[in-house]
């Protein structure tokens, strides 16, 4: 049995558990990051692709975004299109010249990996954690085959379904799970230009909406009924929706290297810790692509774990890590709020009024063309949909 000792033991080489890992290797924090999946799946898994205002300015301020600073597109408008209308959101207007950053989760992935070896021991790839134990010690320990991990605190990045949630324990935690009543088709497709912005489509048959990825590959969604299958949507079938419901000028849809079903929940787990376990990112609450918000949210925690661990460990400050569940729970549902109010823009209810469908879709432009014009409501959507953080203060950094 192989026995490694490290101060934060981090569970999982996603954007959270990496960018904190940044931040303690920095500071001189000794850290150890586990991942199941090799380097070359972590590094090329496509998940997310925009990053909020108050997300690249934190990663600025670490030095860890000299990559998306030179190779990004900047995105500060929208587009809704519904009842053959397209009416376009100037959010980077309406919140101070604040803008999208779109820069695809696994390039930053990358760069976080390449920043954590210059300053630290790189992650354990392929090395499976099977559990979290005595999480309610002084030494919690990361057991993985054929080698044990004692930690100071273990930093759990590793989903909805990993060990780490698991190691939680059964009385006094309290899980707000959500299933909506659809489901959405997740398409990455060859496109022969790129995306000019996102483009969301509220449509008798369904939502439908398109995301900037990359000079040559978008992501779509499709809405489906719940529990549909990825094997009912050919290509053909595919196309021809995206083509019906967005009912504008698209890029030509190629090849389509993933097709996926997404089955729209949503998760958010009170408190975020239990003894010297501590949960971010996707381990800590799961929420819909509406709006965005998930990797950006995990980063936010990585922000708050990160200053906090360091405090405690080489300060003896332990007032930010004793406020983290508080903290980020509340900014968790606060951006749940947030995407939940955009899903139900976004989506008919399945059963309408006495106006039928086009009634509801005349009350949805109605809304739309309110957050195109400059007002107080206006301000606020672009506000929370491109994360300045002026919630909670124009220049505070997630978390």
């Amino acid at each position: 049995m192989r026995r490694l000792r490290t101060e934060v033991g981090i569970v999982g080489a996603g954007p959270a558990g990496l960018a904190l890992a940044n931040v303690l290797a920095r500071a001189g924090v000794d850290c150890l990051v586990v991942e199941r999946s090799s380097r070359e799946r972590v590094e090329t898994r496509q998940r997310a692709g925009l990053l909020e205002h108050r997300t690249v300015r934190w990663l600025r301020g670490q030095g860890l975004a000299d990559g998306l600073l030179a190779d990004a597109t900047r995105h500060g408008w929208c587009d809704f299109r519904c009842l053959g209308h397209t009416v376009r959101v100037d959010y980077g207007a309406y919140s101070g010249g604040r803008e999208h950053w779109v820069y695809p989760q696994q390039r930053l992935v990358s760069d976080l990996i390449g920043t954590l070896e210059k300053a630290g021991p790189p992650p354990l790839f392929s090395h499976t954690v099977r559990a979290v134990t005595d999480v309610a010690s002084r030494r919690p320990r990361l057991k993985c085959e054929g080698m044990e991990i004692e930690c100071d605190y273990v930093v759990g990045c590793d989903g909805f379904r990993g060990v780490s949630r698991a190691a939680l324990p059964a009385t006094g935690h309290r899980v707000h799970n959500r299933r909506y009543p659809y489901d959405w088709l997740t398409v990455l497709a060859e496109v022969d230009r790129p995306a000019e912005g996102v483009v969301y489509a509220v449509h008798p048959d369904g939502f439908a909406g398109m995301m900037p990825r990359g000079p040559r590959i978008s992501r779509f969604y499709l809405q489906c009924p719940p529990d549909d299958s990825p094997d009912a949507w050919p290509a053909g079938r595919i196309v021809k929706e995206l083509r019906g419901r967005l009912a504008g000028a698209l890029p030509t849809i190629g090849a389509l290297p993933e097709v996926r079903m997404l089955r729209m929940r949503s998760s958010v787990t009170e408190p975020l810790s239990h003894g010297r376990l501590l949960l971010a990112g996707d381990a800590a609450h799961v929420l819909t692509p509406s709006g965005a918000k998930g990797m950006n949210l995990a980063i936010a925690d990585a922000a708050h774990l990160g200053t906090a661990l360091v405090n405690r460990l080489r300060h003896g400050d332990g007032r930010a890590l004793a406020s983290y569940s508080s903290a980020r729970g509340a900014d968790a549902r606060r951006v749940l709020g947030f995407s939940e109010w955009l899903l139900g823009l976004l989506h008919l209810p399945n059963e309408t009024g006495a106006g039928g469908p086009r009634a509801e879709l005349r009350e949805r432009l109605a809304a739309i063309r309110r957050l195109a014009e400059p007002g107080p409501e206006s301000a606020a959507f672009a506000h929370r949909y491109v994360g300045s953080g002026a919630e909670d203060g124009p220049d505070d950094p997630p978390g």
